[in-house]
């Protein structure tokens, strides 16, 4: 799909929309997604920082996204289980930022040609404006060759 048709689909998202999650940038190669949430009041929790909800949601299809991408149409990529861990309230506009080396798809790639499937694991940091860490979320996926059959 082209980059600046998945950026502009998921910005009109529902999910996304209704969250303030913005996608801000997708390179050429999607090797490299920046995410933004600001700050609003539907996006709130009771205490008048992010609602964790919304900060896991910012960070949940990208590298599965990345993957279908950068490995093509010969593999399988699922998001397999994610865990969250929140470090300290964000009260403010907050960033997620999720990369991908070529070492790591020829290692994904590698991996997957020579056993059945790979459940690689991808961290991410969502921080804040002053670049502080508020969340850290471990997501792991699933990914496979696809059956010639």
């Amino acid at each position: 799909m082209n980059r600046h048709l998945l950026k502009f689909g998921l910005n009109l998202w529902p999910p996304f929309i209704g969250t303030g999650i913005w996608i801000k940038e997708i390179t050429s190669d999607y090797s490299y997604i920046k995410i933004e949430m600001k700050l609003k009041p539907w996006n709130k929790n009771i205490v008048g920082s992010h609602f964790g909800g919304s900060l896991y949601a910012m960070t949940d299809p990208f590298y599965m996204l990345m993957l279908l991408h950068l490995l093509g149409k010969d593999y399988i990529v699922w998001d397999k289980s994610a865990k969250i861990n929140f470090i300290k309230p964000g009260k403010e506009t907050v960033f997620a930022e999720f990369s991908l080396s070529k070492q790591q798809i020829e290692e994904i790639k590698h991996i997957t040609d020579n056993q059945y499937k790979y459940e690689p694991t991808f961290n991410v940091a969502i921080k804040n404006i002053k670049g502080e860490v508020i969340a850290e979320v471990e997501k792991v996926l699933y990914i496979r060759k696809k059956n010639k059959a």
